[in-house]
């Protein structure tokens, strides 16, 4: 079974706040607004990019994005 994105992002937490993927993981993983269950890219950019503060550039949630599908299939 695929495990949903937010799922995967928690695998990438840490203290390593320079690295923006982990400091991405780190913001989700205290956000309880995010859909947690989603393993939809649309829904997942469109909430991020209207309902959320602490991301600086969506290419930071492409990246974390390409390595969910790369370790998914």
């Amino acid at each position: 079974m695929r495990r949903s994105f937010y799922h995967y992002l928690l695998t990438l937490r840490g203290p390593n706040i320079a690295d923006p993927v982990t400091k991405l993981a780190n913001d989700v993983g205290i956000d309880i607004q995010f859909p947690k269950q989603s393993q939809n890219y649309h829904d997942i950019s469109n909430y991020l990019e209207l309902s959320t503060d602490y991301l600086t550039s969506m290419d930071i949630f492409d990246k974390a994005w390409d390595k969910y599908v790369e370790n998914n299939h």
